[in-house]
């Protein structure tokens, strides 16, 4: 229980750091907090999936971030940003665009467009099925074999 507790914690100080900074991160966090982001931000640049939920202890939240952690290479493959907001009090831009009850995954692809939502969790192989589904990702893959 002791260890569960250590690494739940070491994982949400510092989301509550950049959340409190309110600033966009310019590294390259695959799990970063919405702050004052905006969805136009990631516009063409990469596709970003939002999950939202009232508190961060609730425990479909731990479980959807978990399973795009354990996915996350086959979710950079695919140009995925997780997007955290987990208090509806903040009310963060996103929050207001997407307008989420309790838990929600929202899947939005590089064209701004809202693919997927989702009340519960989702693998990361089934969000990553949705994705390949879509004609953006169709011409990227496409691409990537004409090129090399």
């Amino acid at each position: 229980m002791t260890r569960t507790l250590a690494l739940v914690f070491s994982a949400l100080f510092p989301l509550a750091a950049l959340a409190a900074d309110g600033a966009v991160s310019s590294d390259d966090s695959f799990v970063r907090p919405v702050g004052e982001s905006e969805l136009s931000e990631f516009l063409w640049v990469s596709r970003p999936i939002v999950v939202f939920a009232d508190t961060p202890a609730d425990p479909r939240f731990q479980q959807q971030i978990d399973m795009l952690l354990d996915g996350e290479d086959a979710m950079r493959d695919r140009d995925v940003v997780v997007l955290t907001d987990t208090d509806p009090d903040a009310r963060s831009p996103i929050r207001s665009q997407l307008r989420p009850r309790g838990f929600q995954m929202v899947f939005v692809d590089k064209d701004g467009v809202v693919k997927l939502r989702k009340p519960s969790p989702w693998s990361v192989r089934e969000i990553g099925r949705s994705i390949d589904k879509t004609p953006l990702r169709e011409r990227e893959i496409r691409e990537r074999r004409e090129g090399g």
